[in-house]
Parts: C-alpha cells; structure tokens; sequence
C-alpha cells in the first residue's frame, strides 16, 4: 500500500510538473546538408565577391536615387505646312514689311545718278590743252612787252606783244569767248563735274535715310539674285552703318549705286508681284485672315 501511495503520489507530481526528458530524434527534414565545423568560418576571399556585389549593388541603387532622370524628349515644333493659311499668312507678313522698307527705292532719279551731261575725259584733256596754250600766248606776249620797256626789243615789236597780250587776255572771258567759241573752257567741266558729283550725292543721301535703303533692298535677294553679287558686298556695308553717302566721291561709286538701285527695282517689282498674287490665292481659296484689306479711306468733311 504504502508503495502504491509513494507511486500514485509521484504520477501526481509527475503530472503537476511534467519533466522533459530525451526521446526519439524527429525526422529528418530536406535541407541542404549543414557545413562541417571547420568550415563554418568562411574565408575573407569567399567573402570579398559576395561583399563586393552587396556593395556595388547599394552603391547602383543610391546611385540610381541620386542620378536626374533622363530628359524627355521634347516635341517637335508644330511647323505650319507649305501652303497652309498659317505659311501663307507668315510669308504674306515678311513681303508686306519689306515692300514697307523699300518702297524708297522708287523715288530713283535715274538721271540725276545717271549724270548724262558729265564731262568724259577726252572734253576734259582737250579743254586742258586749249587753256595750256593760252597761257603759254599770253606769257610769251607779256614777256615780249617786258622786253621793249628795258630797250631789250625795239618799240615797235613792244607795242605789238602789249596788243597781243592785251587780245589774247580777253579771249580767256568767257563772255567774249562764247563769241568764237561753243566749247567750254577747262574751269568750266571741272565746276559742272563737282556741281553733278555733289547733286547725285545729295539724291543718295535723300534715298538711303536713316535707316539704309542699299542695305533694306539687299534683302530682297530672294527676288533679284543679282544683288548678292561680290561688287556691292561693301556698297551694302557702308549703308548698313550708314555712311554710303560720305564715302561716294568719283563717278564709278555713283555708278555702281545706281546700278545697285536698278537691280533693287526688279527685285521689288518681282516681290510686289508674288505678294499680290498670293493676296489674289487667298481671296479665291476664301483665306480672309490672309487677305490684304486696303485701309478705310478718310471721309472729307
């Protein structure tokens, strides 16, 4: 009995207090099979790779965080078509302001550019020889009356040269030379060629303004591919700093302006052309915002 009770009283506590105790190992699970304990501790060559690619991989990560984002690309800039209204209109705008800007061109005097009644060279050099020769009578006719007032030449031969000297100098008038004589004396070319040099540069600075209509018309090549040529590339630079007319002094730059303007002229009569009939292509295509409306007239009270 008593051994009952000790044994009822254990299974009691046994079960007030349970007690573990080593039993049978549990299955075994499918996994990688464990490394020896020698090799538990890896090496610092095993380890470097895979360090390094942890590394290189938060490094490409942050780098990735910080880096801009790469740009967008922008659109293409809506161009309008050729032969659209919006083309049309643009180009209409372009041709109304430099038919604006040229329109000088057509004060042109050709005839005072021109300058038809200028002295050539053979009139000059001719006139200079007849005055060369007179010169050379009335010295030789003053010296010779010298001459007889010192009893050098006889009296007689003295009077003569003061008589001569005396005709001779009156010839040189051009009151009594036109009397004999339609040409014109040397003094008399050179003072019309400085009055026609200083017409035609007067015209040009009229023409050129302030704003340089040399330069204004050089654009206009478009119409006239003439003006782009060599010969007036510094005719164009002088009137776009505008001082074409302080350095035109000889003919041949007068002559070239003018050939510069005659050119101009057919680019602005092709250019006033092309803007009217794209004016006439709008009206008929029924574009009325690319159309020229002429301004209102001013009533007359």
């Amino acid at each position: 009995m008593a051994e009952t009770d000790e044994r009822t009283q254990q299974g009691t506590g046994a079960e007030a207090a349970p007690v573990l105790r080593p039993g049978r190992p549990a299955d075994p699970e499918d996994r990688a099979p464990a490394k020896p304990a020698s090799g538990g501790t890896e090496s610092a060559a095993e380890r470097a790779p895979d360090a390094a690619a942890g590394t290189g991989a938060e490094s490409g990560a942050e780098g990735d965080k910080d880096a801009l984002p790469p740009p967008e690309a922008e659109p293409a800039s809506s161009q309008p078509m050729p032969g659209s209204p919006e083309a049309t209109a643009s180009q209409q705008r372009k041709r109304r302001l430099l038919l604006r800007q040229c329109d000088r061109v057509l004060l042109l005097d050709f005839n005072l550019l021109a300058m038809p009644d200028w002295p050539d060279n053979y009139t000059v050099a001719a006139a200079r020889r007849r005055r060369d020769l007179w010169l050379f009578c009335t010295t030789i006719a003053a010296l010779v009356f010298l001459s007889g007032m010192t009893g050098f030449v006889p009296a007689w031969l003295a009077g003569g040269g003061f008589g001569a000297f005396v005709i001779i100098l009156l010839s040189g008038i051009p009151a009594i030379r036109r009397l004999y004589s339609g040409q014109d004396s040397h003094l008399e070319l050179v003072v019309r060629r400085h009055r026609l040099l200083k017409d035609a540069r007067k015209h040009i600075e009229h023409l050129e303004g302030d704003t340089g209509l040399a330069w204004q018309c050089a654009q206009m090549v478009e119409f006239n591919p003439a003006l782009n040529s060599v010969r007036f590339r510094r005719l164009v630079e002088l009137s776009e700093h505008r001082h074409l007319s302080r350095h035109v002094t000889r003919r041949e730059h007068i002559r070239l302006y003018l050939i510069f303007m005659l050119e101009s002229e057919k680019a602005y009569n092709n250019l006033q052309q092309a803007f009217f009939d794209d004016n006439q292509k709008a009206i008929d295509e029924g574009w009325a915002s690319v159309a020229a409306t002429p301004e209102p007239r001013e009533e007359s009270e």
